[in-house]
């Protein structure tokens, strides 16, 4: 199908992309690599009267590190996050769940930014993002603020983005040394998930000493799976101390019923899933 008629800016600064959507008024739409907002428009599920394009503003891309901290641009791809070597270092957990996004062609238009501003609660790196602490800072027309990813994600496809606001960059505490894996079912190849578990545990002469458990699609928004990691921590690192804290994977979550697969199915595959995930991450 064709898109509706929409106008289209292509702002070089942030404060001139802040000023373009505001101005264009509250159905206006950014698009980042537009992975998952044109099929959207094709299929005239939206359509906004004006789309603001940031790809030319400069100071959203790329990977560096502030202290403690690894900074991402909001615009930096999936190819880039896959590449780079901070974010192997310190974010495992974020480059694995990217090495599950869709397809090469994707992961080379597909923004950091943009996946997680869609808030699908099937999308990949939503629950890892989740899981590692990230804080996005997001710019509109009242200035810079910064947002915890424990508060960013309201509902499907909702988030804490104030119509005129955009995501400038997205910050993340180290995890260096983290034991880490992200485990994705999927009907077929390069499919959204179905249900998807990410684990990130740090171990101390074989104790669990932090533990990091994101599920996808387990609920309207990424989720912690707060019980599996109270059992983790403090633990010794063992396949009977992962089996017991996997049974709890699927507490306190609200998956839904659809084509795919029903609520009854998603919790089972959330505990199966979980310890594959601890078991990968545990030999790691």
């Amino acid at each position: 199908m064709i898109p509706a008629e929409f106008d289209y800016v292509a702002p070089t600064t942030l404060d001139d992309a802040v000023r373009a959507l505001a101005d264009a008024g509250e159905d206006a739409k950014i698009i980042a690599g537009g992975q998952s907002l044109l099929p959207v428009l094709r299929m005239r599920l939206a359509t906004p009267p004006k789309l603001v394009d940031l790809a030319r503003v400069a100071e959203l891309h790329g990977i560096r590190e502030d202290g403690d901290r690894i900074v991402i641009g909001a615009m930096t791809t999936h190819y880039e996050l896959q590449r780079d070597p901070l974010v192997a270092d310190h974010l495992a957990l974020l480059r694995l769940a990217t090495d599950t996004v869709a397809d090469p062609q994707v992961r080379h238009r597909g923004t950091l930014g943009g996946a997680l501003a869609h808030a699908d609660p099937a999308g990949d790196l939503a629950a890892p993002a989740l899981a590692l602490d990230a804080e996005f800072t997001v710019c509109g027309m009242d200035g810079k603020r910064t947002i915890p990813a424990s508060d960013f994600f309201v509902d499907y496809f909702t988030t804490a983005l104030r119509p005129d606001e955009i995501i400038s960059e997205i910050r993340f505490p180290k995890h260096t040394n983290c034991h880490a894996h992200y485990e994705k079912f999927t009907r077929v190849a390069q499919a959204w998930s179905i249900v998807a578990v990410g684990a990130c545990l740090q171990v101390t002469d074989g104790t669990i000493t932090d533990a990091r458990i994101a599920l996808t699609n387990m609920a309207p928004v990424p989720l912690r799976a707060t019980t599996v990691e109270a059992a983790l921590v403090g633990n010794p690192i063992t396949p009977e101390t992962l089996r017991t804290a996997a049974a709890h994977a699927a507490d306190h979550t609200t998956p839904t019923t659809d084509s795919n697969a029903d609520r009854d199915y998603r919790h089972h595959l959330a505990r199966v899933l979980t310890t594959r995930a601890l078991t990968a991450a545990a030999g790691a």
